[in-house]
C-alpha cells in the first residue's frame, strides 16, 4: 500500500510512524471526516451538590448523536479552540495549557467533544480547589454521567481524552467507575503526584506555572476547605520555619495574603512538604486496584520532569482490573501544541472500544517504544527480559569506566554549593566515559549509587545525564535525576534500578559521614552511536537561566528549591566507597520486535531490524 491508495482507503492525510502493518485491521473502516463541526457554547451541567459549571460541546453537525469525548482540566474551556498554527516550546506564545488536543479532528470523524470549565474556573459556579483535588474527581465523575445520560449529542458511550493536566485527571476519575465510562487514555500521565512536584523529595518550582495556568473566580486551598482555618494558618507557620522557603520573597507573598486567595494551589504544595493524604488524594499508584475500564498509558521519553516511570509503574501493576497497554512515543525534540502527534493512535483507541470496529490495537504487544537512535519497537515487559545491567563506575581524573576502581583510600573529588542569594554560580562535577566503539542501546530505569560525605544535616542532590556526540556536541538525555538527602531508602520497596524512599518522614544526616545515597534517574530508550560519550553531572541546584533585565517568570525556570547555605560535598570514587552509575544495556533485539511500517513508499518508515529511523 502507498501513501495515496492509504488516503484514498481511509480519508486520513498522515500515515504515523507508529503504526505497524501487521496488526493496522480495516483502515477502510477507520472512522472519516465527513461531518462538520458545530458549537454549543456554555452548556449547563448541575453536578450532584447543585453546583452549576459550564462546557463547550462540539459535535458533528449532520448526525443526532455520538460517543462522546470529555476534555477536562482548570485551563479554561475557551481557549483550547485558539488556532493560530502548531507552536513549539520556543515560540514565545507557546501555552502549555493548550491539551485538549484537536477537536475538529475527532468530531469530524463522528465524536461529540465536551470540554467543561470545572466548579470556580471562568463562568462556572462554586470554589476551585487546585488541580486533581477528590472534589475535582468526583465532578468528572458526574460530567461522564451527564455526557452518558442527559447530553443531547452523546450516544451513551463516553471516554476521556487529552494531554498532561488532561490525561492525569483520567485514571484518578475511571478509579470512582463511573458506569458510563467506556475507555481512557491518558496521553502524558502521572502516578505520584508528591513525586511529580518533589522528585527525589526535593521541592520544585514547578508547580508555580499553576496560578497563570488556571483562570480561576473563586481558588480557596484544598487544606483551607478540608481542615479549616487553624490548621491552615499553622501549616503556614511551619512551612516558614523551613529556611530554603523563608528565604524566597515570591513564596512569602503567598504566606502573607489572607484570605489566602494569591496561587492558592502552591500555597498547598509549599504547606505539604512530605507525602501525605493530600499528595495520596491525587496519586494513582494507591488507586490501581479500582481501575477497571480499558486504557492506553502514554508517554515521551523525559529528559525533565518524571513522566515515563509512571507509565510502566501502571503496566507492572498487578492489581489492575482492566485491558491495559502502554506507548513510550515521542523522543527528545519537544512537542507542539495544540497536540495532535497521537490523533491516529487515539481514533484507532476510540473506534475500537466506542464503536466497536476491530481496528487490530488490541491485538498488538502490550509496549510500543520509540528507541532513539533506532525507531519504534514493540516489547512484552518492563525492565525488558534481556537487559544486561552494566555498572558505570566513577574514577579519578573524572572518568567514568567500565571496570570498578582497585585502589581505596583515596581523597575524594568535591564541590561547594552556594545559594542563588549570593551567586548565580553553579558548581558541577562531571565524569565522562571514553568513546563507544560500536553504537549502544539503553533502555530502562536507571540509578546511581553515590557514596558522599556532606557538612550538613540535610542536603540536594541533583544528577543528570548527557551524550556527548562525535563531534563534541553535548546532547541532553536525562537532565532529572534527584534526591533530598535526608529521605531513608526502603531496601524492601526498592527494585533494581528503582530505588524507593520514604518520603513521609525526614532523618537528618550526620555531616561528615561517608553515606550511600541511592538516586532515581529518569528511565531512557536509546541508542548511543559510535564515536559518542556518556557523561554524569552531579550538583547541588540547578542553573538558573538568568538574562540581564530579565525578571518575569523566574520562579518557573528555578526548578529544585536550592538550600539557602553553603554546604561542600566530598563525593568518594574507590575501591573502599565504588560509586557508579547503573544503566539498562540491551543486546540487539529480535528483528520481529520493530515496527514494519504501513506504507511500503518510503514516505514514512516505522524502524526495522537494520536501524531504521524516521
Amino acid at each position: 500500500m502507498n501513501q495515496e491508495q492509504f488516503k484514498e482507503l481511509t480519508g486520513l492525510y498522515k500515515v504515523p510512524v507508529y503504526w505497524d502493518r501487521r496488526y493496522t485491521k480495516n483502515l477502510d473502516q477507520l472512522s472519516k471526516p465527513i461531518y462538520t463541526v458545530a458549537l454549543e457554547s456554555d452548556v449547563e451541567i448541575v453536578l450532584r451538590d447543585g453546583c452549576k459549571i459550564y462546557c463547550d460541546v462540539y459535535h458533528p453537525a449532520e448526525i443526532e448523536r455520538a460517543p462522546a469525548l470529555i476534555a477536562w482540566s482548570a485551563y479554561g474551556k475557551e481557549m483550547q479552540a485558539m488556532r493560530h498554527g502548531p507552536l513549539p516550546g520556543k515560540s514565545n506564545y507557546f501555552d502549555h495549557s493548550l491539551e485538549a488536543g484537536d477537536m475538529d479532528f475527532y468530531v469530524q470523524r463522528g465524536y461529540t467533544f465536551i470540554i467543561p470549565n470545572p466548579r470556580g474556573i471562568g463562568k462556572s459556579e462554586g470554589e476551585f480547589y487546585g488541580i486533581y483535588n477528590p472534589q475535582e474527581q468526583e465532578d468528572v465523575y458526574d460530567v461522564v454521567e451527564w455526557a452518558g445520560t442527559e447530553c443531547k449529542w452523546g450516544d451513551g458511550k463516553v471516554a476521556l481524552h487529552g494531554y498532561s493536566y488532561f490525561g492525569i485527571i483520567q485514571p484518578l476519575v475511571a478509579a470512582l467507575q463511573p458506569p458510563h465510562l467506556t475507555c481512557i487514555m491518558p496521553l502524558s500521565y502521572t502516578d505520584d503526584y508528591y513525586q511529580h512536584g518533589h522528585y527525589g523529595g526535593v521541592a520544585n518550582t514547578y508547580m508555580n506555572m499553576y496560578w497563570e495556568l488556571c483562570p480561576s473566580n473563586n481558588p480557596v486551598p484544598w487544606t483551607l476547605h478540608e481542615e479549616g482555618e487553624e490548621q491552615t494558618k499553622e501549616r503556614i507557620a511551619q512551612a516558614q520555619e523551613d529556611p530554603d522557603i523563608a528565604i524566597n520573597s515570591f513564596f512569602n507573598k503567598i504566606f502573607t495574603t489572607w484570605p489566602p486567595k494569591y496561587h492558592t494551589f502552591y500555597l498547598d504544595y509549599l504547606i505539604h512538604p512530605n507525602e501525605d493524604d493530600f499528595w495520596k488524594a491525587r496519586s494513582m499508584k494507591y488507586k490501581y486496584d479500582k481501575l477497571t475500564v480499558p486504557t492506553y498509558f502514554k508517554c515521551g521519553w523525559a529528559p525533565t520532569g518524571r513522566w515515563s516511570a509512571p507509565v510502566f509503574n501502571a503496566m507492572n501493576s498487578q492489581d489492575t482490573k482492566c485491558y491495559k497497554r502502554c506507548g513510550v512515543m515521542e523522543g527528545y525534540n519537544g512537542m507542539e501544541l495544540p497536540y495532535r502527534f497521537m490523533d491516529e493512535e487515539c481514533l484507532r483507541w476510540y473506534d475500537h472500544w466506542l464503536k466497536g470496529i476491530d481496528t487490530g490495537i488490541t491485538e498488538e504487544p502490550p509496549m510500543k517504544l520509540n528507541i532513539i537512535g533506532r525507531g519504534y519497537r514493540y516489547e512484552h515487559e518492563y525492565p525488558l527480559a534481556r537487559t544486561d545491567w552494566k555498572k558505570l563506575y566513577l574514577h579519578t581524573f573524572h572518568q567514568l569506566r567500565w571496570e570498578p576502581p582497585v585502589e581505596g583510600k583515596l581523597p575524594p573529588d568535591s564541590f561547594t554549593h552556594r545559594p542563588p542569594h549570593i551567586t548565580t554560580e553553579v558548581e558541577t562535577l562531571c565524569y565522562r566515559t571514553d568513546r563507544l566503539s560500536q553504537p549502544t542501546e539503553f533502555t530502562g530505569p536507571i540509578e546511581l549509587h553515590l557514596f558522599a560525605a556532606i557538612d550538613a544535616p540535610d542536603a540536594n542532590i541533583i544528577v543528570k545525564l548527557w551524550q556527548i556526540t562525535a563531534g563534541g556536541t553535548r546532547m541532553p538525555v536525562c537532565r532529572t535525576g534527584q534526591l533530598k538527602c535526608s529521605y531513608p531508602l526502603d531496601e524492601e520497596q526498592s527494585q533494581i534500578g528503582r530505588p524507593v524512599h520514604d518520603y513521609s518522614k525526614r532523618v537528618p544526616i550526620t555531616p561528615g559521614e561517608i553515606r550511600e545515597y541511592v538516586i532515581e534517574v529518569n528511565p531512557i530508550g536509546m541508542v548511543f552511536p559510535a564515536g559518542s560519550s556518556i557523561e554524569l553531572e552531579i550538583k547541588a541546584m540547578d542553573n538558573f537561566e538568568h538574562q540581564d533585565g530579565a525578571w518575569e517568570g523566574k520562579m518557573s525556570h528555578l526548578g529544585p528549591i536550592p538550600s539557602c547555605n553553603t554546604v561542600n560535598y566530598k563525593i568518594y570514587r574507590d575501591a573502599d566507597y565504588p560509586s557508579y552509575i547503573l544503566l539498562p544495556y540491551i543486546p540487539y533485539p529480535p528483528a520481529e520486535n520493530w515496527l514494519q511500517p504501513v506504507c511500503d513508499d518510503n514516505i514514512v518508515i516505522g524502524g526495522s531490524g537494520k536501524g531504521a529511523t524516521h
